[in-house]
């Protein structure tokens, strides 16, 4: 008799496999919190938790952020509703008093082969105040500092660069901080992802300290100096301290090395094709700064190490860019300046590309990173490589500890970017990395990612949130997200 039953129930299984006009759908499984509350969630962060993408914010690119993805997986999951300061256009860029203080988007110009702006006028006017309270709380151009900051959704402090213009648009006050407009809303989730800027502006002005867009780069608001250690450390404290008061759970992540993105790993170091001929000519106008250099080291100066390492030289085929190294000994009180040609152990800046071989003036005798030194904002040199790796690694100590103490689920997105980097991360089928345009991680700007970038993101922490909390998350499928953004959206 029981052979029977189960022969009767193969038989009405193959029935029904069969029949696709009566075909039962699969009974999906309920996704579960676990021991987390998404009901009020809240995020903090930079440009990455906007949405920032192709060099600009803009409403698609806030709707695909990783934190807004990350809310619809929360929403099946008892989480509530999820707001977002939308910008007014998908065209980016904003308007103080009318007058534009921020660029529109790129995309890409597949008749050059390059990332231009898109056209149109920013519609965006930061005076036009937005009535929260908001969830995503991103800020681009955000350091952790500027989370605690009173005033930096001041509109009197834009101009003088003391505010920050994204903030300004939807600060509960002119005297608000961000962790305030947070704590306000009382959440019971929250995510925090912060410290990329506290040595990003350092990094893409090469180290020197000056924004090479101007004032206004969102990247880089208030000073470009690298954040000391035990500022960021004491600011983060405060942060989670704050956000974990009230029993709320959260995930953090940590950083990775600023070095490994594309706006610093995409221009190579030798990228100067000459002839023979011409070799020849730019060793003759090298010849006299080589002679000094020998000089120096024959009279104690510097080392025949160092001498070897500033002589300059050129050969037939490709050849490394010139620049100039504050980091080489002064010798300027005899009339040597510090310069040497770039090494592997260099990253030139995404924005080099279009200025290296462009001449002084018009004139073919001086042509930039060849017979004229590439300045120091053009080239992250290999010490102060050295230095953001160095302050790095302190802020992700401080954001693994506190972490840790504080038991919260935690993101290791150093070894993503790693992979990113390396061998590429393969997701449903297909494989991204971190290569400029066509890795599909990363938009335009060499910074941001794309809209798949921040799919990609937004798994990680949703796997970091189901490991720690024993939530049921599912993870979003990558080739629903594009590469890039088109002209029009």
């Amino acid at each position: 008799m029981i052979k029977n039953i189960k022969w009767l129930v193969l038989v009405s299984l193959s029935f029904v496999a069969c029949n696709n006009e009566d075909a039962v759908a699969p009974i999906e499984e309920a996704v579960s919190a676990g021991s987390a509350n998404f009901s009020k969630y809240v995020a903090l962060g930079d440009s990455f938790a906007a949405g920032y993408s192709d060099g600009a914010l803009f409403k698609a690119g806030q709707e695909g952020s990783y934190v807004n993805i990350l809310s619809q997986q929360f929403s099946v999951a008892g989480g509530g509703a999820f707001t977002t300061p939308f910008m007014a256009d998908n065209i980016g860029g904003l308007l103080l008093g009318g007058n534009a203080i921020v660029g529109t988007r790129l995309y890409f110009n597949a008749a050059t082969s390059s990332p231009v702006p898109v056209s149109g006028t920013p519609t965006t006017e930061i005076t036009n105040h937005l009535t929260g309270p908001f969830s995503n709380l991103g800020i681009p151009g955000a350091k952790s500092y500027h989370l605690v900051a009173p005033g930096y959704g001041n509109v009197a402090g834009v101009v003088p660069g003391l505010s920050n213009p994204y903030y300004v648009r939807f600060a509960s006050s002119s005297t608000s901080t961000v962790l305030g407009d947070a704590m306000a809303q009382a959440p019971t989730f929250f995510s925090l992802w912060i410290g990329g800027n506290d040595v990003l502006g350092y990094a893409t002005s090469g180290g020197s300290g000056v924004n090479q867009t101007g004032n206004m780069d969102p990247r880089t608001y208030g000073s470009s100096d690298i954040s000391d250690p035990s500022v960021f450390a004491s600011v983060y404290n405060t942060l989670i301290t704050n956000l974990t008061a009230n029993g709320a759970k959260g995930v953090v992540a940590n950083l990775p090395y600023v070095s490994t993105l594309p706006y610093f790993t995409t221009v190579p170091y030798n990228p100067v094709p000459l002839t023979a001929e011409v070799a020849a000519q730019l060793n003759a106008g090298y010849a006299t700064y080589n002679g000094g250099l020998q000089f120096a080291a024959s009279n104690g100066l510097i080392t025949a190490a160092e001498a070897t390492k500033r002589t300059i030289t050129f050969a037939a085929g490709a050849n490394a860019v010139v620049m100039v190294d504050s980091y080489l000994t002064d010798l300027t009180g005899y009339r040597i300046p510090s310069y040497r040609q770039a090494t592997s152990a260099d990253l030139l800046v995404l924005t080099s590309r279009s200025f290296i071989g462009t001449t002084v003036g018009g004139d073919p005798r001086y042509v930039n990173g060849v017979s004229v030194p590439l300045e120091d904002k053009w080239v992250l040199s290999k010490n102060e490589i050295d230095e953001t790796k160095t302050a790095t690694d302190a802020y992700n100590i401080s954001i693994k500890a506190i972490a840790d103490a504080k038991g919260l689920a935690f993101v290791d997105t150093k070894v993503i970017m790693d992979q990113l980097s390396s061998t590429g991360v393969v997701s449903n089928s297909f494989t991204i990395t971190s290569a400029y345009v066509t890795g599909g991680a990363f938009s335009l700007d060499g910074v941001h990612p794309s809209p798949r970038g921040y799919a990609l993101i937004a798994n990680a922490f949703s796997a970091a949130i189901n490991t720690k909390y024993s939530s049921t998350l599912k993870k979003v499928d990558l080739s629903l997200y594009r590469i890039l953004y088109p002209a029009s959206l």
